[in-house]
């Protein structure tokens, strides 16, 4: 199960090079439900998320870099391509983590900070860091699978 709640960003954290980072890759071969396959450096999966917003069914299993490489090209819409960093949360949320999405690509510019919880008790009571912007969790069309079929001018509608 994923419980996660995701946020726009209105100021990117001081000595962001200093946290952990990794390159992701990822495309969908279907978006209902969704079916993705994902590069993340030099580790490749394939991925099942269910129906919903905060709380989903996700399950990952390994791929080997040929399998990716095969299943990429039928994927649906754009590849969606992002650096993330991961920035560990201080008391009262140790233990937690923000996985910071800076896309590049088609979206390039876009960046959305992601906290996964272990429940949703966890997750509603959590109170933003302030450089945080405003909560898009309940928007789908800030799921990495609605980015990549659709542009930027699709977001003004």
């Amino acid at each position: 199960m994923e419980i996660e709640r995701k946020f726009f960003v209105k100021n990117l954290p001081d000595r962001l090079e200093d946290f952990p980072s990794r390159l992701i890759e990822q495309a969908y071969l279907c978006v209902e439900p969704v079916i993705r396959v994902r590069r993340q450096d030099d580790d490749y999966y394939m991925t099942y998320k269910g129906a919903g917003l905060m709380s989903r069914e996700e399950y990952n299993l390994p791929l080997t870099r040929e399998a990716y490489e095969h299943l990429l090209p039928k994927a649906d819409g754009t590849v969606i391509a992002k650096r993330r960093y991961v920035i560990p949360l201080e008391a009262p949320w140790e233990g937690l983590s923000i996985e910071l999405d800076l896309f590049s690509g088609s979206w390039e510019g876009l960046v959305i900070a992601e906290v996964e919880f272990p429940d949703e008790k966890t997750a509603r009571a959590f109170c933003p860091p302030e450089w945080f912007g405003e909560e898009v969790t309940f928007d789908g069309r800030y799921h990495n699978s609605w980015l990549s079929r659709h542009t930027r001018d699709d977001l003004k509608g």
